[in-house]
């Protein structure tokens, strides 16, 4: 009886993220049919923490070379060779040696694109989109995205329709939402809110880097407390990252440190979220969070910046909450929000069913499975041992 597919993952990073989440979601709902090989760039493989016990995963090391352009690609191509995995996945443009290296085609190879870092958060550098053109296009690499926005540049890069496949992220529609929206409707949030002298809960969940800009959230967050917006606001800041100190300073220097909670890195951050009463996305660019989606699932209103998918995901009745990628726009929204409570069980119900029709789990773990299996189709919409430790 042949073992499970071996799948060799090239990531820049294995440090959780919303790419690192799917990825983790992926394995966990498919346990033993994968085997697992992950590459991180970085060497942080905090994500493998989240893997469930009967998912077969190696952590492989790779010494990164950090000399520019394509210094690693005769490290990785060497690497191809010894595991002879049958098929590889790359990452976003930090793994773009890994593409390289697979170049001629040694095995099977699909390109997942999940976004843009800092540096190309307002628009795409002319270097990186010729560079995606040559190793994306031009080789016919089969190109996966989970965002509408997403496949709308691929053809950019010179990647053909047949090689392209948008396969939305999905999420558990969450059974408790009835509870939930009884709770809303009654006056009562999920963090006890709404109820006289009890903290209002503003809360998001996120990887603390630049493109993030959770510096905007707390920003926003101070200038509410100083209008007065809610007597008692609470902000809460699910996970870690190189901008948290910088994080906490600011908090302390608008005088809003006793308010604010950064909760760190979390294995299972899903038990804080269930907890906001309002969910907040500052980022400069995103493509399809699925930390929004988790809220939405669960009931929580949002407050957005206008980025990626996040207008088409969040239901009309609720692009109350959606500001431009700007901080002084990104805090008078969020008091206008906080400002409309009594909307809110109506745009957590609208957002709920947005989830449930559109962006289930079960449809994207089918279709992810068929890539991991092979069977690539654009159908659809449009070995030593690694420490796994929080990095």
């Amino acid at each position: 009886m042949p073992g499970p597919r071996v799948l060799l993952h090239a990531f820049p990073t294995f440090a959780f993220g919303g790419q690192q989440a799917r990825f983790v979601q992926l394995a966990n709902a498919y346990g033993a049919q994968f085997r697992h090989l992950i590459v991180a760039m970085d060497g942080c493989f905090e994500a493998g923490a989240r893997l469930a016990p009967g998912v077969p995963w190696e952590a492989v090391p790779f010494q990164n070379q950090r000399g520019g352009g394509l210094a690693n690609r005769g490290a990785a191509r060497a690497l191809l060779a010894r595991l002879q995995p049958q098929q590889l996945f790359t990452y976003n443009w930090g793994a773009v040696e890994w593409l390289a290296a697979n170049l001629p085609r040694r095995v099977p190879h699909v390109h997942v694109e999940d976004g843009f870092g800092p540096d190309e958060a307002r628009g795409q550098l002319p270097r990186r989109v010729w560079t995606r053109r040559l190793l994306l296009g031009l080789a016919g690499t089969p190109v996966a995205v989970p965002s509408s926005t997403l496949a709308r540049l691929a053809p950019g890069w010179w990647v053909r329709p047949g090689r392209l496949q948008f396969i939305p992220n999905g999420v558990p529609v969450a059974a408790a939402f009835p509870a939930r929206l009884a709770a809303a409707d009654a006056g009562v949030g999920a963090g006890g809110g709404t109820g006289r002298g009890r903290p209002l809960v503003v809360g998001t969940v996120a990887g603390l880097r630049r493109e993030k800009n959770v510096a905007r959230l707390v920003r926003a967050f101070a200038a509410a407390v100083q209008a007065g917006t809610h007597p008692a606001l609470r902000l809460v800041v699910v996970g870690d990252g190189p901008e948290r100190p910088a994080l906490q300073a600011l908090a302390a220097q608008l005088g809003v440190a006793d308010a604010v909670e950064f909760t760190g890195y979390l294995p299972q951050p899903l038990a804080r979220l269930s907890g906001f009463d309002l969910f907040a996305l500052s980022s400069d660019t995103e493509q399809l969070p699925m930390a929004m989606l988790e809220a939405m699932a669960l009931g929580i209103p949002v407050v957005a910046t206008r980025v990626g998918d996040v207008p088409d995901v969040l239901p009309p009745l609720a692009h109350a909450g959606l500001s431009a990628v700007d901080d002084a726009a990104y805090a008078r929204v969020l008091q206008q929000v906080l400002a409309q409570r009594p909307a809110w069980p109506a745009w957590a119900a609208a957002g709920h069913a947005r989830v449930r029709e559109h962006y289930a789990e079960a449809v994207t773990l089918a279709r992810w499975r068929a890539v991991y299996e092979g069977r690539f189709s654009a159908a659809g919409p449009q070995a030593a041992a690694v420490e796994v430790r929080p990095c």
